[in-house]
């Protein structure tokens, strides 16, 4: 996610934190490589003039050029444009009142619609509501049945009155059904085209019509660049958007859709999908997106993501263990399991200020290299994982057979178990800077989230 915009900005930057002393010369010469970087990423071109305008404007003022470090505030007024440009701050639901709460998906097909409905249901679900899903996509080929097995996996209420009935009448039938089964919160899924055309307009504007949605969001990929922000604008002008849902946030490294839209439709956006798992949305903070735009990090949704899955005693439990340093190969492997359900380990560590330059100079954090290691203290005995030091030379060659790996690859993981064990008990006692990290090179091993909660 905006990996590309980020080096491209950071050696715009990299330019001007060296200079000196600013003049109306070299802050154009900057902003032209700013300007080359956001039209690069996909962002409209429209946004990227106004946007640059913005910034020269508070670029050349006397302040700025006078000040001590003239790149670092540079840096700081692109960071504020770019905070403002995507909307200045999240924007939640909108909760009905007395309940139920309408929500309407609608977009193209292929963009992840049905998916997301199933998404914002469990995201709904963990803050204590109780959502119902509606099947009202009768034109896809077994859209309904994929809603239906997306609503089990989630654990919430489905619903549909089936793929040959009227799309409206279903959703009418659901807030009766969604009072009857105490549901606080109807999610709609409605029919996607493979583009936009009058006939899917009017039946949406009758579902609108009919139910007033408290909430219309358009769902868009971000792999689809600039088309994404074509097409929010088609369906706001033909209906009252409230809100976007970006996908595949995971899978674009240019973002400028999501740097695009605001400023393009007028209309928010609330979520972004960063993976394929249900769990994998996320409410869409202008500020910290910004702040991982530019490279520094994103610590608060890192906390609020440990905190969605980590078990807490468990986590007390290993904080303890850590201090006496007293954990095992299986305390560590659940370390391992407890990071994995946080998400894709590259987009965590680029959460954590400073990292995201570490891994673009080549400190690699490659998932395979988790599995490799789930592997390996799979393959070993209990008697083995809590004791690793009775691992001889014969145990060492067993368990490189079993776990399809290297003797060298098996002592390694336990010499780096070792090195990080101390580590962490060093940073315990505050005799380290930190207890999560075992560099090795150019590599990097993650230990556990919960060292030092």
């Amino acid at each position: 996610m905006f990996e590309s915009l980020s080096k491209k900005l950071e050696r715009a930057f990299k330019n001007i934190r060296g200079l000196g002393k600013l003049t109306e010369k070299n802050i154009q010469d900057s902003l032209q490589e700013i300007r080359v970087a956001l039209l690069e990423a996909d962002v409209n071109y429209k946004v990227v003039k106004q946007f640059i305008a913005d910034i020269r404007a508070a670029a050349v003022g006397k302040e700025v050029l006078d000040s001590i470090q003239p790149g670092q505030q540079i840096v700081k007024i692109v960071y504020d444009e770019l905070v403002k440009i995507m909307g200045g701050s999240s924007q939640p639901l909108k909760m009905a009142d007395p309940p139920p709460t309408i929500i309407m998906m609608v977009g193209l097909q292929g963009q992840g619609k049905t998916t997301t409905a199933g998404k914002l249901a469990l995201h709904l679900k963990k803050r204590g509501h109780r959502p119902i899903l509606v099947g009202a996509d009768v034109y896809r080929p077994a859209a309904v049945k994929q809603l239906e097995v997306v609503a089990t996996q989630a654990g919430v209420e489905f619903f549909s009155l089936g793929e040959n009935a009227d799309p409206v009448d279903t959703c009418v039938m659901a807030r009766g059904e969604a009072q009857i089964r105490n549901c606080d919160v109807i999610i709609l899924d409605t029919a996607g085209r493979l583009h936009v055309d009058e006939v899917m307009m009017a039946e949406v504007r009758r579902i609108y019509t009919q139910l007033k949605p408290h909430e219309i969001l358009f769902v868009a990929s971000a792999m689809t660049g600039q088309d994404a922000v074509t097409s929010a604008k088609q369906f706001h002008d033909a209906l009252p958007l409230t809100g976007v849902v970006l996908t595949q946030m995971d899978g674009d490294a240019r973002g400028g859709a999501a740097i695009s839209l605001i400023s393009v439709t007028g209309c928010p956006i609330k979520f972004i999908g960063t993976g394929e798992k249900l769990d994998a949305l996320d409410v869409f903070h202008p500020k910290r997106m910004a702040d991982q735009i530019l490279g520094m990090g994103d610590v608060v949704s890192l906390v609020e993501k440990a905190q969605e899955v980590v078990d807490k005693e468990k986590a007390l439990e290993f904080q303890e263990k850590a201090r006496k340093a007293s954990w095992d190969l299986e305390d560590f492997l659940e370390q391992m399991q407890q990071v994995k359900k946080m998400g894709s380990l590259g987009d965590l560590m680029r959460k954590i200020p400073g990292m995201a330059k570490l891994m673009d100079s080549g400190m690699d954090f490659d998932e395979k290299e988790f599995k490799r290691m789930e592997a390996i203290i799979y393959s070993m005995t209990i008697k083995e994982r809590r004791n690793p030091k009775i691992i001889n030379g014969s145990r060492r060659r067993r368990i490189a057979d079993g776990s399809g790996t290297s003797v060298t690859e098996v002592n390694q993981l336990l010499k780096e178990f070792e090195h990080t064990k101390k580590m962490m008990k060093d940073a315990m006692r505050g005799k380290g800077p930190f207890g999560m990290w075992s560099p090795k090179g150019k590599k990097g091993r993650f230990a556990g989230p919960m060292a030092g909660k």
